[in-house]
């Protein structure tokens, strides 16, 4: 595995020049990966953002320590850069975010200079395409402290010619807690909180050309919602199962015990499942 020492990216050109390179790519099965790890070394949270992002998400105001998923929203930048590559097999356009596991070994200081690495850890096979797992390690004076894996999926025909569509069957639902509110907005508010700018989130229109009805929610703001009713959680893992078309009413429901935790829609529909625990 080869190690890039990447320079703080901009997100803007990142995604142009992924979602350009996308129009050349077709994936496939048994598709390949580039070997590469990008580090990025003094990445330090702007306050102006963290607090805005902890308004959004319903974080305490971050004094001391960033929220659970907020390295992810430092990261995100390279791990575009790199989803979006040359030599990445699979189209940035279309990439759909359908879990993330996070986990803090350390405590994570508001004030931190962080080195992040990202990388491609495999590709598999899945029953709409092919999924890519990417790994994201944040580091501090040295230390580990913070790490995620994300899975991303790219649709396609799979190896017997077919693409399934039918979804898994929905567990029984958890105990309701409490309804949100998702304005229309949300969208366009956390992509200026988090520099995640992707076009299905932003506008009707936008997101009718990637075939939904209307602007969908980001889901890691969905993530940090639900994150946000646990406080301080040392690791958690989330699995996107279905978009939230904004605007629109949401159920955060959990289990008894506090472990599992999930969000569905008016109509029963889960968007959100997750668990949370501590880290290994």
């Amino acid at each position: 595995m080869s190690t890039v020492l990447a320079k703080s990216p901009a997100l803007g050109p990142v995604l142009a020049a992924g979602a350009l390179r996308s129009l050349g790519k077709r994936p496939s099965a048994g598709a390949s990966y580039p070997d590469t790890r990008l580090v990025l070394p003094g990445v330090r949270a702007d306050p102006a953002r963290l607090a805005r992002y902890a308004r959004l998400c319903a974080f305490p105001a971050p004094s001391e320590h960033l929220p659970l998923p907020y390295p992810h929203v430092l990261a995100f930048p390279l791990a575009m850069r790199l989803l979006g590559a040359r030599d990445f097999p699979l189209p940035l356009l279309g990439l759909v975010h359908t879990s993330i596991e996070l986990a803090r070994h350390a405590p994570l200081p508001v004030s931190g200079s962080y080195e992040l690495t990202v990388y491609v850890s495999g590709l598999a096979p899945h029953r709409r395409g092919t999924e890519a797992a990417v790994v994201t390690e944040a580091r501090l004076a040295g230390e580990p402290v913070w790490e995620s894996r994300s899975t991303y999926l790219s649709r396609h025909r799979t190896a017997d010619g077919s693409t399934p569509v039918s979804p898994p069957e929905s567990p029984a639902p958890l105990p309701s807690l409490v309804s949100w509110d998702v304005p229309g907005d949300l969208g366009r508010a956390y992509a200026a909180a988090s520099g995640d700018r992707n076009p299905v989130h932003l506008t009707r229109l936008t997101a009718r050309l990637f075939g939904f009805p209307r602007a969908i929610a980001h889901g890691m703001w969905t993530a940090a919602r639900c994150l946000a009713e646990h406080r301080d959680v040392h690791a958690a893992r989330v699995e996107f199962r279905a978009p939230v078309l904004l605007p629109g009413v949401v159920r955060y429901g959990a289990s008894p015990e506090g472990d599992r935790f999930e969000l569905r829609g008016a109509d029963g529909r889960v968007h959100v499942s997750g668990r949370v625990g501590e880290a290994s």
